[in-house]
């Protein structure tokens, strides 16, 4: 795996399936403005915030690992709209010192493109603090609800 891929790690006493479960609830953890299905491999969803929309397809789903690959993307604040298009997000859960480890890597966002800092920003919100609390308190903190942090 090429180690500048955007990685994030979570811990999480819930299981590694109540965690596999959390992560399929895209709605209730990154954005409510989500549509389709992402529990297994050929579901597909999409997230949207205002005119930035991302579309994906599940092409792994397993009891320890899930892949997501952005199929299309319009991001407009950039200058290539379509620069998450081709990439994966791949969450890997393990179980690790008595806690569930989940590790995100975006494979594909890289210090080299332009989104990498301002995704990196959201993603560890949308990760590191509403999936988190998603995990431990039953009820993360998606866009369309409000945030204790902005």
């Amino acid at each position: 795996m090429n180690q500048q891929d955007y990685t994030t790690t979570i811990q999480s006493r819930a299981s590694v399936r109540d965690t596999i479960e959390a992560i399929d609830r895209v709605g209730a953890w990154w954005t409510t403005s989500f549509q389709g299905a992402a529990q297994k491999p050929g579901d597909t969803f999409n997230v949207r915030f205002g005119e930035t929309f991302v579309n994906f397809t599940i092409v792994e789903h397993t009891a320890t690992r899930i892949v997501w690959h952005v199929t299309e993307s319009r991001l407009p604040w950039l200058k290539d709209e379509t620069e998450w298009t081709g990439t994966d997000v791949i969450w890997d859960v393990a179980v690790a010192g008595g806690e569930t480890q989940v590790q995100m890597t975006h494979k594909g966002l890289v210090p080299q493109v332009e989104c990498f800092e301002n995704c990196k920003k959201g993603w560890n919100v949308y990760v590191g603090e509403s999936l988190r609390k998603l995990l431990a308190e039953g009820q993360g903190s998606p866009d369309g609800k409000a945030r204790s942090q902005t």
